[in-house]
């Protein structure tokens, strides 16, 4: 069993906690086909979209993702070929998920805010041979040298790309899948990192048993009766996919499925409330804009718990969760690389403000000096994941240096620090790099500053984060321009509409300073810690 056994204790729950995870373990069987061959009349997903709301039930799901699975093998998929699915949270999503996975392929989840070079980075880096997209987002691939096999587009055929829908009408329901273990690689997410481009982080199938234990206590011993689940997060992202979407559908608790173009705090309120969603992932910046919505008492909400990561809440956000909708928040930490390995239950836990919580049964969390020795309660130091921890990365794609640099022994680095009391809470001290904390987004300050120096204007760019009240950090772009670049608003507008357009608006500078003087080291190396002091 990877389940918590209930006790009246965080401390008595970690020592009853035991990983028992099987030698044959796929992620598609244990999300639905448990449930498909169980109850398959179950409701799996709620679809909201324009038109109303589509409901799919475990057997859909299953029946869909085989015929998913039949389409993409004749078209030339195998096991551990990449196929990338760039899509809002929608049915296709998972389906792409599901299919991959029995035919032992590795999924590559790309954000839908992403711009033309992100896309192209990632598609490159990972050898996607295959994508799964819609028209809106299609268009953007269209242009690129992108080198896929196959395209295929969920609202039409367009720009060469298959109809999606035709395709799985003419496919056949029978599928033998093949057989995977907890170690089979299963998805590909890139991480933003300081030094060099984004980063593939491998995940394994066991990557699901992994999170268990945390969304279980995070959600006050998930699931309980009448169990619903939503999150605003991008299902592109660890955080709406593996904190949210997959625990969910393993649980057989329906969920959720809608993407806010951009995050409105009313309407999240209306849709809780509307779908009387129990258990709901809300980054930080998400809920301080929830709190400016007046009388949210006017929305009869179902909630049970309200997770929360990424950055912290800090006292005056914890009280507004207990006074205004009758829960404490749970905060919770982890990374791209290893996810909810610390976390707080206010079922069984204090919770205390600035607290991310404790380490999660199961994981092994300390605070280690530069040499990799583990400090003692009240000293600062580097936070450290125990090596072999269920939800841990598998390695970094095609990059064993890179994976080698995350260790010290037998802890993985997070570059995150922190300092641990006697009682085990951890709490966030600082980041030891330069990675930028936005909206509950890790905003790696490299790949903005490459796409900056590619406008003419240009000559060299470093960029940090800049305090702000709602999302913590916004990125704050240093430039120094090229022989004949005039300074200016105009210019300040044109790069940051570069890098929204290029890149992404979540990675887009807020502002721009224009400056002759960007401090490197010997090596030339940008120094990013001088640039962050001339802000304060």
């Amino acid at each position: 069993m990877v389940e918590i056994a209930r006790a009246a204790t965080w401390e008595a729950i970690r020592a009853a906690h035991r990983w028992d995870i099987p030698a044959r373990y796929n992620l598609a069987e244990d999300m639905v086909g448990k449930w498909a061959t169980a109850q398959p009349g179950r409701l799996a997903l709620l679809h909201l979209e324009e038109n109303g709301v589509r409901d799919f039930t475990f057997g859909d799901l299953d029946r869909l993702a085989n015929r998913l699975a039949n389409l993409l093998t004749a078209r030339g998929l195998a096991q551990g070929d990449r196929i990338a699915v760039l899509l809002p949270q929608s049915p296709e999503v998972l389906l792409t998920h599901l299919a991959a996975y029995r035919l032992g392929a590795i999924v590559v989840p790309l954000f839908t805010l992403f711009g033309a070079d992100a896309l192209a980075f990632r598609l490159a880096d990972s050898g996607a041979r295959m994508l799964v997209t819609d028209r809106i987002n299609l268009q953007k691939v269209a242009g690129l040298d992108h080198g896929l096999d196959a395209i295929f587009c969920a609202d039409g055929p367009e720009f060469g790309a298959e109809e999606l829908a035709a395709g799985l009408d003419a496919a056949s329901d029978s599928l033998k899948p093949v057989e995977t273990g907890p170690e089979t690689p299963a998805f590909l997410s890139y991480t933003s990192g300081t030094t060099g481009p984004p980063k593939g982080a491998l995940h394994g199938h066991r990557v699901l048993l992994g999170h268990v234990p945390g969304v279980q206590l995070v959600h006050n011993f998930f699931p309980q009766e009448n169990s619903a689940m939503w999150t605003p997060a991008d299902w592109a992202w660890m955080g709406g996919l593996c904190n949210i979407a997959m625990p969910c559908l393993r649980a057989g608790v329906p969920l959720l499925s809608h993407r806010m173009e951009r995050f409105d705090p009313e309407r999240a309120f209306d849709l809780m409330a509307r779908f009387q969603i129990t258990n709901v992932f809300l980054p930080p910046t998400a809920l301080k804009l929830m709190r400016q919505v007046p009388d949210p008492a006017r929305f009869p909400l179902a909630l049970t718990s309200i997770g929360s990561g990424g950055e912290s809440l800090g006292a005056e956000m914890l009280a507004w969760g207990r006074d205004t909708l009758g829960l404490t928040i749970n905060e919770f930490y982890g990374q791209t690389e290893c996810n909810i390995v610390l976390g707080n239950c206010a079922s069984v836990m204090e919770v205390r403000p600035g607290s991310m919580g404790k380490a999660i049964p199961g994981s092994e969390v300390a605070i280690i000096d530069p040499d990799g020795r583990v400090l003692p309660p009240g000293e600062v130091g580097e936070i450290a994941i125990g090596r072999g921890d269920a939800a841990m990365f598998l390695g970094y794609w095609h990059a064993p240096e890179k994976t080698a640099e995350k260790f010290i022994g037998d802890w993985m680095l997070t570059g995150d620090e922190g300092v641990m009391d006697a009682d085990g809470y951890v709490t966030f001290a600082s980041r030891s790099d330069d990675v930028i904390t936005s909206s509950g987004y890790r905003i790696g300050p490299t790949e903005i500053e490459h796409c900056l120096t590619g406008h003419p204007a240009v000559a060299l760019a470093a960029c940090v984060g800049l305090a702000d009240p709602v999302r913590t950090e916004v990125v704050h772009a240093f430039v120094s321009l090229a022989p004949g670049a005039e300074a200016g608003d105009a210019l300040q507008a044109e790069l940051i509409a570069h890098v929204r357009k290029r890149l992404s608006p979540h990675l887009a500078p807020r502002s721009v300073h224009f400056t002759d003087d960007i401090p490197t080291t010997a090596t030339g190396k940008l120094k990013r810690r001088a640039l962050r002091e001339r802000l304060i």
